[in-house]
């Protein structure tokens, strides 16, 4: 998963970005606000951490700005300012969840962690597609009972198919979700990650869970789903074409 983190403090967001990224999150760093809102408008991000009080605009401003231009993705505002005004204030702007400095670390994962739930469904801590499952709190994976020895990019990578497991996953996604910015969909990185984790999920096994639409991206679900390797839509042929012709350009 891919958030945004604001935080004008070089120490506590160089200390954030560290912590997120062992717990397999892709973190796109910024020190202002107004750095901050134009990434959230261009990028869809799983969540966004803003810090209030921030150089050009402040926290709350952006999430405001956020929601007027109809952006959804979740928010955690970070405040230094205890007074129950400067928290109601982030609210009404939008924010679905603060933080009062100085918290603790733990803590501020678990509302990530609840943040980036889906719309409506609360998802369980262990992930499963036949007999591959992923406990994505102590970040193991295991498949047929042999535990798989993970990296922890390998794991974010894996988790997003799980999250999206039995339909196709395509490139822009994976470059979108699981890597900062910066690592675009056009290099081999994505191909290098996935025959890496095919590889590791099949050892010892008699049917793969990886399959590759060629051009356009991956789907993993169990053999039997056959829909799973049919031919990406129309929609998604175009899209992946559209991808490569600006990635020649």
């Amino acid at each position: 998963m891919r958030i945004l983190l604001a935080e004008d403090d070089r120490q506590l967001r160089g200390s954030l970005a560290r912590g997120l990224g062992e717990a397999s999150y892709a973190v796109d760093e910024v020190d202002d606000g107004n750095d901050a809102l134009d990434r959230a408008m261009r990028t869809d991000y799983d969540a966004v951490i803003l810090d209030v009080l921030m150089p050009g605009i402040d926290g709350i401003t952006v999430c405001r700005s956020m929601r007027s231009a109809g952006r959804s993705m979740p928010v955690l505002i970070l405040t230094a300012l205890d007074a129950v005004e400067e928290r109601i204030a982030g609210l009404d702007a939008g924010a679905d969840d603060y933080l009062t400095k100085p918290f603790d670390y733990g803590e501020l994962l678990a509302r990530i962690r609840a943040l980036t739930r889906r719309k409506g469904e609360v998802l369980p801590s262990t992930l499963t597609v036949g007999d591959l499952s992923l406990d994505t709190q102590r970040r193991i994976a295991r498949r047929g009972g042999r535990q798989i020895a993970l990296t922890t990019k390998e794991f974010a990578f894996l988790e997003y198919f799980a999250r999206n497991s039995g339909r196709l996953v395509t490139r822009a996604e994976l470059a979108e979700h699981v890597w900062p910015e910066g690592h675009g969909q056009f290099s081999n990185l994505i191909d290098v990650y996935a025959a890496r984790v095919r590889r590791k999920i099949d050892e010892g096994a008699h049917v793969s869970l990886l399959y590759t639409q060629r051009g356009v991206g991956y789907v993993l679900a169990p053999a039997e789903q056959e829909h799973a390797r049919t031919e990406p839509k129309p929609a998604q042929r175009a899209q992946a074409i559209a991808s490569r012709r600006r990635g020649r350009r």
